[in-house]
């Protein structure tokens, strides 16, 4: 399938807003994060576990799975194909484990920001996120850096399909 120009530069649109959308979002947890932990101060740490549940569902799970779907769609529709070349693989490979890590970790948000608006937890020391922001941050990053500078190494279904 060969994705017509109007069509591609739609979904590339729509492909660099959600994945840099999602980058900037973690990025804002990751200072977020630091800040509570800076501050030592417990009603930090239990806003941030709050933010983390407002935002999770509505704005983190959606620009991961847009960035995923849009991302897959632009290889199977031009020229670097799904698995014609390495850093497509990986590029692939990361953004699928940093949706499914989220996935998962939505269920911690769930349980600690339940646990932040229990007025009964008032005195519990919140545990921080850093470790999952700060990690996703990076994912994601790194994926930037492969969508930006591609680097080179053909797989060798590339290379059959280049021949």
């Amino acid at each position: 399938m060969v994705l017509t120009g109007a069509l591609r530069k739609f979904l590339l649109t729509l492909h660099v807003l959600s994945s840099l959308g999602w980058a900037g979002a973690v990025a804002v947890f990751v200072v977020l994060d630091i800040g509570a932990l800076a501050g030592r101060d417990p009603e930090l740490g239990r806003l941030l576990w709050l933010a983390l549940q407002a935002v999770a569902w509505s704005l983190l799970v959606p620009l991961a799975l847009a960035s995923l779907t849009s991302g897959i769609i632009l290889a199977l529709g031009t020229v670097w194909g799904l698995f014609r070349h390495y850093w497509v693989i990986f590029k692939l490979v990361l953004t699928l484990i940093a949706t499914l890590v989220l996935m998962l970790y939505t269920q911690t948000i769930s349980t600690m920001a339940a646990m932040a608006s229990d007025p009964a937890m008032s005195t519990m020391d919140f545990p921080s996120a850093l470790l999952h922001t700060g990690g996703g941050l990076v994912v994601l990053l790194l994926t930037t850096v492969l969508a930006v500078y591609k680097p080179r190494g053909m797989t060798r279904y590339g290379q059959r399909k280049r021949l």
